[in-house]
């Protein structure tokens, strides 16, 4: 898969199957239209595109400061590779991109740059200026410039009953079990390990403090995971604490990871973390020693989890 950031970047003259949208959390709705975009391009011996936005339109448009996405748009990017897609054109979008109508994004765009011979689009899809754009005015663009357009119905997204919106929703409530069955895959954090105040390793539990550069990032719900990441290209499982750390008055939140039987030093590297088990909600307790207590029950918890999940 190529990626694309400008599109005087873009060289293809072959015909293309696009489809455009934010895709965030690649999640199982947007794998169906996007093995459905995949297998046309084959077929018809097209090149697959998939064209996103980057900065989300909300956080040009609204100022949304409080925008929680599920993946940043490296993650995203690694997620569509798997996907098979030909070009991933991550457009850079704009207030003046926005302005754009309809009609301009079609012919300009679509036509003159991509050379799109069929678009493929979820159901009560809108876009251009206002989001005039829907799907009447597609099909009658379609007829002018000589492309065909292909709504998935509604059934189709339907039955899937999974959304980007119903994930945040299952991650802020703990429900991680929910949240990676809707996405097919781990939610997953991915930042840099930094100093931390070495407190963990005082009690016998010392940690990676992750840092998460993009505050656009959606952090789950506070408490304990069971985690994994890839080291040196190797799988390695611990336990993960997202929160305040109350019972050592802690005021800001953190991302610490402890990992099982592992020893090497990380700081400064780039981890991505899988959550693949939430353990409990974030406690205070009365003193350092009642943590300890309970850490050990955590990290029995989560080694039994791990050897009943690793076949």
């Amino acid at each position: 898969m190529k990626i694309i950031r400008s599109l005087t970047n873009y060289k293809n003259k072959e015909k293309t199957i696009v489809t455009i949208g934010t895709f965030d959390g690649v999640h199982i709705g947007h794998q169906k239209i996007l093995q459905n975009l995949v297998d046309e391009a084959k077929r018809t011996k097209a090149k697959s595109v998939l064209f996103t936005f980057f900065p989300h339109p909300r956080m040009v448009l609204q100022k949304d400061t409080s925008i929680a996405l599920l993946n940043t748009i490296d993650e995203r990017s690694k997620l569509l590779e798997q996907m098979g897609l030909d070009y991933l054109i991550i457009y850079p979008f704009s207030k003046e991109f926005s302005r754009l109508s309809a009609l301009e994004f079609v012919r300009d765009i679509l036509v003159n740059q991509l050379n799109i011979s069929k678009l493929i689009i979820g159901y009560d899809h809108h876009f251009g200026k206002n989001r005039e754009g829907n799907i009447e005015q597609l099909t009658e663009y379609s007829q002018l410039y000589d492309f065909t357009v292909q709504e998935i119905p509604a059934q189709d997204i339907d039955e899937v009953s999974v959304s980007s919106t119903k994930i945040r929703k299952a991650l802020a409530n703990g429900a991680l079990k929910t949240a990676n069955s809707y996405l097919g895959h781990h939610f997953s954090l991915t930042g840099k390990v930094v100093n931390g105040k070495q407190l963990g390793g005082k009690i016998g539990f010392p940690t990676a403090n992750i840092n998460i550069l993009e505050d656009y990032k959606l952090i789950p719900k506070s408490g304990v995971y069971v985690v994994k990441s890839k080291i040196n290209d190797v799988d390695v499982y611990g336990m993960m604490n997202i929160g305040n750390r109350p019972t050592v008055d802690g005021k800001n939140k953190t991302i610490e990871v402890h990992f099982f039987d592992f020893n090497q030093n990380l700081y400064k590297k780039t981890l991505t973390i899988e959550l693949l088990y939430f353990i409990r909600e974030e406690q205070k307790f009365d003193s350092i020693d009642d943590l300890i207590i309970q850490l050990k029950k955590d990290e029995k918890t989560a080694k039994a989890y791990i050897n009943s999940s690793i076949k």
